[in-house]
């Protein structure tokens, strides 16, 4: 458990910088890819509060795995069908990816230019794990996460039926799944995976 302790402060600014960039991508692929409901949602923003889940906001509080609220997108307005609602479901945990990628190189030139205090410090490492996570977790395929549109985009009609009538139920699943510790052995060596790559390639860089 995460817990409520004071260097908390420091995670708020990583865990809002997640949860927008990836909801925002979502919404931004939706809109170029023809369809304008994100838009009219009031989606398309990178203010974080239209972005918030209350349940899945104290899920990534509490326990570093929790969701933000689903960017309404209509399949019918899209130009091509699944392979841009694939697109669309790809973009957010892309857009985590770049960004934890930014916040390395960041870090890594902080440390080379000796402006390393703690507080930013904490500020960056906690903007690079939330970003990992977010980017990893929601590839999980349970509603609402970004796992299971992925899935449906391979799936027949019927199947893809079948499929999203776990979707109310979801939620549940997932903090269960949280709370004895499944999700974290899923999460934990996708991150690891992750940052091997991501610090491969700053190396690269700088």
């Amino acid at each position: 458990m995460f817990g409520f302790g004071a260097d908390m402060l420091f995670h708020i600014p990583g865990i809002l910088l997640a949860l927008t960039v990836h909801e925002y991508a979502h919404a931004r692929a939706a809109v170029s890819l023809g369809d304008p409901t994100p838009r009219y949602a009031g989606r398309l923003t990178l203010n974080p509060i239209p972005h918030l889940d209350p349940i899945g906001l104290i899920m990534l509080w509490l326990f570093r795995f929790g969701w933000a609220k689903p960017v309404p997108v209509n399949p019918y307005n899209l130009r091509n069908g699944r392979r841009d609602m694939l697109a669309v479901s790809l973009a957010g945990p892309a857009a985590n990816i770049l960004l934890a990628l930014l916040t390395a190189i960041v870090y890594s030139l902080s440390l080379k230019l000796h402006f390393d205090s703690f507080e930013w410090s904490s500020i960056l490492v906690s903007t690079y794990q939330y970003n990992l996570i977010f980017a990893v977790f929601n590839l999980i395929p349970l509603p609402p996460l970004d796992g299971a549109q992925i899935v449906s985009s391979f799936l027949s009609g019927r199947q893809t039926e079948v499929f999203e009538r776990i979707a109310p139920y979801s939620p549940f699943i997932l903090m269960g799944l949280v709370y004895i510790g499944v999700i974290g052995k899923i999460v934990g060596p996708g991150m690891n995976y992750l940052s091997q790559m991501i610090g491969f390639v700053v190396s690269l860089i700088l």
